[in-house]
């Protein structure tokens, strides 16, 4: 089972990403969008971390935020 962050750690996790990585947040979104279509979040997370060596938590961050902003779209 995966560990649930708070709206604050969500923030401040992507916050430090571009520091961390070198990458904008906007840019791993693409990266997600333009990688495999994993079904499920840990999958999406486990693929972030092998391919491009990414920190669990910062992996975690970038596809729930992937996936709110999916969520988001379909409500338009």
């Amino acid at each position: 089972m995966s560990q649930i962050f708070s709206d604050e750690t969500h923030r401040n996790l992507l916050s430090r990403i571009p520091q961390c990585t070198g990458r904008e947040v906007a840019d791993w979104l693409r990266t997600v969008d333009d990688g495999p279509a994993f079904f499920r979040f840990e999958e999406k997370v486990s693929w972030l971390r092998g391919e491009h060596q990414l920190a669990y938590g910062h992996a975690k961050a970038i596809i729930h935020e992937h996936d709110l902003r999916r969520a988001a779209r379909k409500l338009l």
